[in-house]
């Protein structure tokens, strides 16, 4: 085999020093668009851009002017070394410097002597060279990033080349930052008003336990997430009676808070005026029937509790049987009428009950009995009745057993829970 003379080699020729700087040139890029490319705040982001990009190329200054939606001007955000100009210092867009030329053409703009560009506005007394370059995003103006330098024509096309590349980590970097930090102050916002309407809403309920000699009367409403559509309400009446309210509004959420606020005000109203039961529900119907949107409805159960009697007359608009537990052992009780609210089905009819010592009366939300463990086995009626048995049962002792049932998995839907004990 027939080999090649040593000499037949080509010499490998030296690296030259441009090459050299340029291969330096890519290091520093790649050092930068690291160090930036993990940075979600704003603020942090911006900071640490201009300073990197300062000290890795030795420029004088470096600055990062951000679009403002709003005003359409262009507002500085990151700055180093500029000592004429201040964070939120603006410029407009065609109008002002090389920063607000290059926003309103779009292309990178290059002065090697600024002393003789039309377009640059002092800033250091020192500078001599400046570049700007837009930083956009799917065509979109995110802001321009500019940097000078005290030589002349101080950044060669090589490096022009790599601030463009940059340019473009940059642009996605503050771009998603920006976005971040608006989804974060959103669900800032949303968490906060979540927490004022929760407050509110509980204040919409009772404040304790209403006292009517010879019951011990309780509830409880657990919403689902911060606010719900569940409530219960106790209302007193001069005459000794008391009226309890268990209602459930179609939907979760601020949505469904919102229209049982409503529907508390009219019932509190229709109440007072000391209808029965049937009569306030078909009221309601009526009232809610012209005011609520399309596909919603609230499921209802208003009843009137006459103590001295012990005897106690409700109304069901549509929602779950009540529990009693009397001498006769558990029953859920049955109704003739009654559609949901807001349907404008119709009347209501009234069933009336006796509360002897050592009764038991238990109204409810889905909440409870669809709660669901993790193999998605529902909590049912047949464990609530179960529980109604026990001594010590009220509404915390019943929704811990809900819980322990849900084995971690929470509540879905908002439980409520009303005991009446004779």
């Amino acid at each position: 085999m027939a080999t090649i003379p040593a000499s037949a080699h080509p010499e490998r020729l030296p690296i030259s020093k441009l090459e050299i700087e340029q291969v330096e040139d890519l290091l520093k890029l790649q050092k930068a668009a690291q160090k930036i490319g993990s940075i979600l705040d704003l603020d942090e982001l911006v900071n640490k851009i201009v300073t990197e990009v300062a000290q890795s190329f030795g420029c004088l200054e470096a600055c990062i002017y951000l679009y403002d939606e709003d005003s359409h001007e262009l507002m500085l955000t990151g700055v180093h070394g500029c000592t004429l100009y201040g964070k939120g210092d603006r410029k407009r867009i065609g109008k002002d410097g090389m920063t607000g030329h290059v926003a309103a053409t779009g292309k990178m703009h290059y002065a090697p002597d600024v002393r003789k560009d039309p377009y640059y506005i002092a800033c250091e007394p020192s500078t001599l060279s400046e570049v700007a370059i837009p930083l956009h995003v799917d065509g979109q103006l995110v802001g321009v990033f500019s940097t000078s330098h005290h030589e002349l024509d101080a950044f060669a096309p090589s490096q022009l080349k790599l601030l463009e590349s940059l340019s473009k980590h940059l642009a996605v970097a503050i771009y998603n930052a920006r976005r971040f930090g608006q989804e974060r102050r959103e669900r800032e916002r949303m968490t906060r008003e979540g927490k004022e309407a929760r407050a509110i809403q509980q204040a919409l309920l009772p404040k304790a336990s209403p006292y009517v000699p010879g019951f011990a009367i309780s509830g409880l409403s657990v919403p689902a997430g911060e606010v719900g559509g569940d409530w219960y309400d106790f209302i007193s009446f001069a005459d000794g009676r008391l009226g309890l309210v268990l209602a459930d509004v179609s939907g979760k959420g601020t949505a469904a808070a919102l229209l049982m606020s409503a529907t508390r005000g009219m019932l509190r109203s229709l109440a007072e005026a000391d209808c029965s039961p049937g009569e306030v529900l078909t009221k309601l119907d009526h009232l809610l029937a012209g005011d609520f949107p399309s596909g919603k409805f609230v499921t209802l159960i208003y009843a009137v509790l006459d103590p001295a009697e012990r005897i106690l007359t409700f109304s069901n608009a549509g929602h779950l049987r009540p529990l009693l537990l009397n001498g006769n052992g558990v029953t859920f009780l049955n109704h003739d009428r009654g559609m949901p609210l807001g349907l404008g089905s119709g009347s209501f009819s009234e069933v009336s009950i006796d509360l002897p010592q050592n009764s038991r009366l238990v109204l409810y939300s889905d909440g409870i009995t669809e709660a669901a463990d993790l193999k998605g086995e529902e909590y049912g009626t047949a464990r609530l009745e179960k529980l109604a048995m026990a001594p010590s049962i009220s509404p915390e002792s019943i929704l811990a057993d809900v819980r322990k049932h849900a084995n971690g998995t929470g509540l879905q839907d908002d439980a409520t829970v009303i005991v009446v004990s004779a």
